[in-house]
């Protein structure tokens, strides 16, 4: 299956028009068609109604597939990226709005290190892709049901703190 192919329906699904999709990817509506064409033919089952622009059932079941493939190639393509390039200058952590308190704040050098505020789930994959170095969730856990990272690249998770609830 090619990724972007993949990329394609996953746009067009998402936006639920040939046309935006085709805008937004910078292609013809011709190759949008082209290319939901291409994928259902390779995998030998109708992913999108026409009208109105809807997944089929197997479209669905596609996309539940698709998002963490994606990701993983975004990943992989970071990761190597990443690997061939100069020492990075600074440091991105990506945190939930939560974990980053005072305590937090405060043991973070005056320079050099940037904070984006995300969400917990998109915190694994800024991780993975690039877009941070570092991530720090935060939620509730216990040793018999540890926090759980999405599987979205060889990502390492360590405990930092404990609070009691």
């Amino acid at each position: 299956m090619d990724p972007h192919l993949l990329r394609t329906y996953v746009t067009v699904a998402r936006l639920a028009s040939f046309s935006a999709a085709a805008r937004e990817l910078g292609y013809t509506q011709s190759a949008v068609s082209q290319h939901i064409a291409a994928l259902e033919q390779d995998l030998g089952a109708p992913l999108l109604g026409r009208r109105p622009v809807l997944p089929t059932p197997a479209g669905e079941r596609l996309l539940e597939h698709a998002a963490p493939l994606l990701l993983r190639l975004d990943a992989a393509r970071a990761d190597v990226i990443r690997m061939a390039a100069a020492p990075p200058s600074g440091v991105t952590l990506a945190t939930t709005p939560t974990a980053l308190g005072p305590r937090v704040l405060a043991a973070l050098p005056v320079s050099g290190v940037s904070v984006r505020v995300l969400g917990r789930d998109e915190i694994p994959a800024a991780v993975a892709t690039g877009h941070a170095d570092l991530g720090l969730v935060d939620g509730p856990a216990a040793p018999s049901d540890p926090l759980q990272l999405p599987d979205v690249a060889p990502l390492t998770s360590h405990a930092v703190a404990e609070e009691p609830l």
